[in-house]
């Protein structure tokens, strides 16, 4: 800091601060909002668009696949231009596409609008960028940046249960009046634009940047073909062989994707950035831990219902299942909690490997326990710990492993592989589900479908904890603050505390 800067010049460049991570605190609950509210009014989407249950699966795929090739390009831009900047952006995007889901009355129209809301994904990796971007001036920017992403996923789970339990009441309220309800996440998002505006500071990005359109378009080529393969999987099964053609021409497509990113001086994704020892593995456990956190609620809620006549399944109702999912919900609030505490007891290394083996735990208990709901609800509270904090904790050691300049795309990224994992999940999930109900009763999935599912995602977030071990063992720590950043004396005391 030159001599010229003030105190109040300070203030504006502090670290971390309450109202900093209170405003993006407001963005997460919307957000979460978002994912929250419209799960209970499926039944009655349907029946207003004139669809049949199984087509809804549509506007899950097209809001994937764009969140897969958004967040990627977007996170860079905030890197090159100000991540506040992409933020704003990207809720405005997200407000126009809800707006216009309220007022959607055909298949095709929703599902345009359905897709184009999935830029909310990208609000969580630019918010911890953001934060990351102001704690570097201390010297416990790491740190501080761990408890903020915990207090953001609060926010964010916190705001799926708003959600959850708000949507049927407003469709009560509403006489039943479809495009009113839907009103109700427009305002949400519409208002957190000001927040935004009016709350959050710009972070500082890195002059002389440039963007690169041909890595990024080789990048969504690759992304696009991968991502519809599995989304076809799902639908037209393992047996159709251009499924297979598609998802081998996806993954070849990185081929030249990461010859030309080699060569480039700017590139849309530094891989030799990506492939450190402390990047890659948080990049692949996001991956494999996509498969548990988005893959396997879908298969737990109809295990739920299954009749028990069968020999498994819990035959509860849709309100009991509501609160399994809610009990599952807290716990990732708990474990989002509880991450940075034991981040600061042991080592960032060790709560994220001990995090990734919580939620196997959670998942392989479900082999020998699921005949009761004590047991279930059991095994997705630990399940749920784990999840928390690796969900709060992925984009914030990305960000604190990355160099100045990359902390948008590498927090991004994470986000990116994790929606692939997902897609993964989803895909083999149905199918594996869906091979299983021949040797059941009725319509229902096998016993060894679901021991399947369960298995994969214990093995994943296993093999994900196994893996974090090769990250360094100071990776993610504090590092010195920014000799040019530092405050004036006095200043980090009073401002700069976190929350």
């Amino acid at each position: 800091m030159t001599a010229a800067q003030t105190p109040g010049t300070a203030r504006s460049f502090g670290a971390i601060t309450v109202s900093l991570v209170g405003f993006l605190f407001m963005v997460e609950i919307t957000s979460g909002i978002l994912q929250g509210f419209y799960i209970p009014l499926i039944s009655d989407l349907v029946v207003h668009l004139g669809i049949r249950d199984a087509d809804f699966n549509w506007f899950e795929a097209a809001q994937l696949m764009l969140s897969a090739l958004a967040v990627p390009l977007l996170a860079k831009l905030g890197d090159m231009v100000g991540h506040k900047k992409i933020l704003l952006i990207s809720t405005i995007l997200t407000a126009g596409a809800s707006w216009w889901l309220a007022f959607a009355g055909d298949f095709t129209s929703f599902l345009i609008a359905w897709a184009l809301q999935g830029f909310y994904v990208v609000w969580l990796p630019l918010e911890v960028a953001l934060i990351f971007d102001r704690g570097r001036r201390t010297s416990t920017g790491a740190s501080q940046t761990r408890r903020a992403a915990g207090l953001l996923v609060v926010g964010l789970e916190a705001g799926a249960i708003i959600g959850a339990l708000s949507s049927s009441l407003f469709f009560s309220a509403l006489g039943e009046n479809v495009t009113l309800t839907l009103m109700v996440p427009a305002v949400c998002v519409t208002a957190v634009f000001f927040v935004i505006l009016f709350g959050v500071p710009e972070s500082e990005p890195l002059p002389n940047r440039s963007l690169d359109l041909m890595g990024f378009t080789l990048l969504a080529v690759g992304l696009l073909l991968i991502t519809s393969s599995l989304t076809f999987l799902r639908i037209n099964g393992p047996e159709t062989w251009w499924v297979w053609a598609l998802l081998a021409a996806g993954v070849l497509t990185f081929i030249p994707f990461a010859r030309f990113e080699l060569r480039q001086k700017d590139p849309a994704i530094d891989l030799r950035v990506m492939g450190r020892p402390e990047l890659w593995p948080v990049l692949l456990t996001a991956g494999l831990f996509g498969i548990a956190v988005l893959g396997a609620q879908a298969p737990l809620s109809t295990y739920a219902g299954t009749d028990p006549a069968l020999g498994y399944g819990l035959g509860l109702e849709a309100g009991m299942r509501s609160i399994l999912i809610g009990v599952y919900l807290i716990a990732m609030i708990v474990g989002a909690l509880l991450f940075p505490l034991l981040a600061r007891r042991t080592t960032p290394r060790i709560s994220l490997i001990t995090a990734a083996f919580v939620v196997a735990l959670g998942y392989l208990l479900f082999l020998p326990f699921h005949l009761e709901t004590w047991q279930v609800m059991t095994n997705m509270v630990i399940a749920g710990l784990g999840s928390g904090a690796l969900v709060a904790a992925l984009p914030a050691a990305a960000a604190a492993a990355a160099p100045r300049g990359q902390t948008g795309i590498a927090a991004g990224l994470t986000n990116t592989t994790k929606t692939i994992g997902g897609s993964f999940a989803s895909a083999v999930f149905g199918v594996v589900l869906l091979t299983g109900v021949t040797s059941a009763v009725g319509t229902a999935a096998s016993l060894s479908g679901y021991m399947t599912v369960w298995a994969i995602c214990g093995g994943g977030a296993l093999i994900a904890g196994l893996t974090l071990f090769m990250v360094p063992k100071s990776a993610f720590g504090d590092a010195p603050a920014e000799i040019d950043d530092i405050l004036v004396p006095g200043a980090e005391a009073s401002e700069a505390e976190a929350p």
